[in-house]
């Protein structure tokens, strides 16, 4: 596989994972199930019930007394679904593009990341 398609799908399984702390967490599932749906609509219902067993398991673990234990999960679960992305994008390279796009919407809902706060207008 292309190193940038493991590239991407380690973006996208990380981003992902981070958005599920957000407000933007409905948005980013609804997008990546919608992109599910797309390429392989038999097992988008099954993606949708994936994302909010993960989402469960993030918040349980932040909301543990012991702050790294969220910060290991995190990371375990962004590994997880990076994988998941990793074999999505393999057998259906035609979604790449969508993905890096959807990407692209939902960077600014990042924790830590103002880039929303700094939108230049050019007239």
């Amino acid at each position: 596989m292309e190193p940038q398609i493991a590239d991407l799908a380690r973006t996208a399984g990380s981003t992902v994972v981070a958005l599920m702390a957000t407000d933007a967490w409905q948005r980013a599932r609804e997008r990546i199930v919608a992109l599910w749906r797309q390429a392989q609509p038999d097992r988008a219902d099954g993606i949708d019930g994936e994302l909010e067993t993960t989402h469960d398991d993030l918040l349980a673990a932040r909301d543990a007394e012991d702050g790294s234990e969220g910060e290991q999960t995190q990371r375990e679960l962004s590994e997880e679904w990076a994988g998941r992305m990793r074999r999505f994008l393999a057998a259906h390279p035609e979604v790449v593009e969508e993905l890096r796009r959807i990407l692209d919407e939902l960077s600014p809902a990042l924790p830590g990341n103002d880039q929303a706060m700094n939108t230049t207008i050019h007239m």
